[in-house]
C-alpha cells in the first residue's frame, strides 16, 4: 500500500514529484467519433433504404440501392440462418450480410469482448449521448460512482437474459432445419427489412411513446436499453465471458478514487474488482482511460506485460471488418432475391403477420 498513499487522484506521485500522463485518455473521444460514423452511416443507410422500398412498392425505377447493412436489425432471422448454416452448411441468400454480421459480432465478442455494443452499434452510440445529456442536466456536478443500488441492476439485466432464452428455446431448440428453410422462404422473411422500416416510418402511438418512454430512460440510467432490455447484447456478453480478454485491477497500486467505477458505461463497480470478468462488461476501456495511476488497471495481464487498451478497439473492430471485406470478395454480402420478388413482399408488408 506504499504506492497507493503516494498517488493522487490526479496521478501525482507525492514522493517523486512525477506526473503520470495516462495515454490512454483519448479512448473515450475516439469511441465517441466511431460511435457517430456508425450513427451517421446507419442513417444513411436506412435512409437509402427508404428510398429503394418506395421505389420498389411504386413500380418505378429503381435507382437507390438496398444497402445491406440494414440487415444488421434482423438478429432473429439471422440467428435462424446460423443455425440452418450449421445444420445444412447452406449460407442464407436471402439476407446474407444479416448472418455475416452476426458471425462477426459473436467471434468479435470472443477475441474483445463486446466491441460491437461499445463501439459499433448505432443504439449503443445513441444511448451514449442520452447518457451524456443526463450527466449535464440530471446528474450535472455529483460524483456518485453507481445509480442504480446493486439488487435493482441485476434484476433488470434478467430481463435480456430472459429474453435471450426465449429467442434461443425458439430458435436453436425447437426450430429444426425444415421449419427453419420454411421460415426463410416465406414472404414474412423476405419483407422482414421492410417491416423493420415501417415500424419507424409508419409508427404506432404506442410504439411512440415506448421509445419516448426508453430514451427518457436512458437519460436517467446509464443505458438503459443495452444494460436491461438488448437480448443482442445478452448472447454478445454470454460469448465474451470466456473471452481471454478482460480488465485487470492491481490492488496494491489502486488508490480508491473510484474513477473507473465512474466512468463506466454500465455501472461495473470496478474499484472492488480484481478482475473484470462479468458479461456485462463492454470493452469500451472507459474505465482505463479514467484510472490516474499507471499500471493499475491493465488488460489480461497485470503490470508491464498486459496488453495496450489499443488493441481492445483495434482487435475488435478488426474482425468485424475482416468478415465484411470476406463477404464482399465471396459474395456473402448482397441478397440474391430479385427486385420482383421483393416487389411483392415489401407491397404485403404492412399487413404481414409474423409465422
Amino acid at each position: 500500500m506504499v504506492l497507493a498513499s503516494r498517488m493522487t487522484s490526479e496521478g501525482f506521485d507525492t514522493m517523486t514529484g512525477h506526473r503520470w500522463r495516462n495515454p490512454y485518455k483519448i479512448l473515450p473521444t475516439l469511441r465517441a467519433v466511431i460511435q457517430g460514423a456508425y450513427v451517421a452511416f446507419f442513417l444513411l443507410a436506412g435512409y437509402e433504404f427508404h428510398l429503394f422500398y418506395t421505389q420498389v412498392v411504386a413500380g418505378a425505377a429503381v435507382t437507390a440501392r438496398r444497402a445491406p447493412a440494414v440487415e444488421a436489425f434482423l438478429p432473429i432471422s439471422a440467428l435462424m440462418s446460423l443455425k440452418y448454416y450449421l445444420l445444412t452448411g447452406n449460407f442464407d441468400d436471402i439476407h446474407p450480410a444479416g448472418l455475416t454480421i452476426l458471425i462477426a459480432a459473436l467471434v468479435s465478442a470472443f477475441l474483445a469482448r463486446k466491441v460491437l455494443c461499445s463501439w459499433v452499434c448505432p443504439v449503443g452510440g445513441i444511448s451514449r449521448a442520452l447518457e451524456w445529456v443526463g450527466k449535464k442536466t440530471l446528474w450535472k456536478g455529483r460524483k456518485k460512482e453507481v445509480l442504480l443500488p446493486e439488487w435493482a441492476d441485476q434484476a433488470l439485466c434478467s430481463i435480456k437474459y430472459l429474453l435471450l432464452a426465449f429467442f434461443l428455446y425458439a430458435v436453436v431448440l425447437k426450430m429444426d432445419a425444415m421449419s427453419i428453410m420454411k421460415f426463410q422462404r416465406g414472404t414474412y422473411n423476405y419483407a422482414a427489412d421492410a417491416k423493420m422500416l415501417l415500424f419507424f416510418t409508419e409508427m404506432t402511438g404506442v410504439t411512440a411513446v415506448t421509445l419516448a418512454v426508453l430514451v427518457l430512460l436512458s437519460v436517467v440510467v446509464k443505458n438503459f436499453w443495452c444494460r436491461h432490455l438488448c437480448p443482442y447484447g445478452a448472447l454478445l456478453g454470454l460469448v465474451s465471458w470466456i473471452s481471454p480478454q478482460r480488465v485487470v485491477r492491481d490492488r496494491p497500486t489502486c488508490i480508491d478514487c473510484k474513477a473507473c467505477t465512474r466512468a463506466c458505461p454500465v455501472e461495473i463497480r470496478v474499484h472492488e474488482k480484481p478482475s473484470v470478468w462479468t458479461p456485462e462488461c463492454t470493452g469500451c476501456m472507459s474505465c482505463v482511460a479514467a484510472c490516474p495511476v499507471e499500471d493499475c488497471l491493465t488488460v489480461t495481464r497485470r503490470g508491464k506485460a498486459s496488453w495496450s487498451p489499443y488493441l481492445i478497439p483495434l482487435l475488435g473492430l478488426g474482425s468485424i471488418f475482416l468478415f465484411w471485406g470476406v463477404a464482399r470478395v465471396t459474395g456473402y454480402w448482397h441478397s440474391y432475391v430479385p427486385v420482383d420478388q421483393l416487389a411483392e413482399a415489401y407491397r404485403q408488408a404492412k399487413d404481414l403477420l409474423h409465422p
